[in-house]
């Protein structure tokens, strides 16, 4: 009896740093089911490739004139729709595992509830490193030049990684409120392709009509992609960026323990 009021009281109330070993250990599991299955990672490494070039040689002339000055547009618009993407697999993935009755077995352990929650999520950041460089170097092949620098480059790269990251707990909140994988993917969807195409992602905000303008200049996507071009292009932390990241912080702080609270309430 004595052991298990221990257990539960392990499993309902774990310390900080219990909590965070946890995530660490079911992270690293996730990451041994890519390193067995690496096709995984097919989606977040041909996407960029593919949009990069289509957009650039399509559009690009239309749209700057020519290909090579619409690249400081385009590259940094392609990396935070890559990443957004793959943050909406998180949500889908983590369904599936709900449906396969593998929580039923975490939440039996003595384990924080935010661990099968956060490891996947974590794990997920290497999705996102490998979008990243997928995206610079195929930009850098066909003549992006960042003009921030390496230092802003790299801060830019940190930056899109944390909205990524954020994001996925409000899809990994579909993915726990959802029934299936399918509807996670096609709510996530919904999502996502007004965010990016009512934007300044590929056009200028200055040719939508008026009342789509509005929309695109107070779009959290927008705020985005300008900071992440202040900072690839200009080497400046605007404005954007700081808004970004109190934004980044809110929707952690708020999805975060809500997704942790249904979860724990309906596995």
């Amino acid at each position: 009896m004595d052991n298990f009021a221990v257990n539960y009281q392990l499993r309902r109330q774990p310390g900080f740093i219990q909590a965070i070993q946890n995530s660490l250990i079911l992270a690293f599991r996730s990451l041994l089911k890519v390193w067995h299955t690496p096709e995984q990672l097919t989606d977040v490494t041909l996407q960029p490739v593919f949009f990069i070039l289509m957009f650039a040689y399509i559009f690009g002339g239309a749209i700057a004139g020519n290909v090579h000055k619409y690249l400081p547009t385009i590259v940094p618009a392609i990396l935070v729709q890559t990443l957004f993407s793959a943050s909406i697999i998180s949500g889908t993935q983590l369904r599936e595992d709900m449906d396969t009755g593998v929580f039923d077995r975490f939440k039996s352990l003595p384990i924080a509830q935010i661990a099968p929650l956060a490891g996947p999520l974590l794990a997920d950041i290497l999705r996102y490193v490998v979008a990243m460089l997928s995206t610079f170097i195929t930009g850098y092949i066909i003549g992006y030049r960042p003009a921030g620098g390496v230092g802003h480059l790299i801060i830019a790269a940190l930056f899109v990684i944390g909205f990524s990251w954020s994001i996925s707990w409000v899809f990994a909140f579909v993915g726990v409120v959802a029934r299936t994988a399918s509807s996670v993917q096609a709510i996530s969807m919904l999502v996502m392709f007004p965010l990016m195409f009512l934007s300044n992602a590929f056009v200028p905000v200055e040719t939508m009509p008026h009342a789509v303008q509005w929309f695109a200049k107070n779009n959290p996507i927008s705020h985005i992609i300008t900071a992440v071009r202040e900072l690839t292009n200009v080497g400046k932390i605007g404005s954007d960026f700081v808004i970004s990241l109190i934004g980044m912080i809110i929707i952690v702080g708020i999805f975060a323990p809500l997704t942790v609270r249904i979860y724990s309430r309906r596995t």
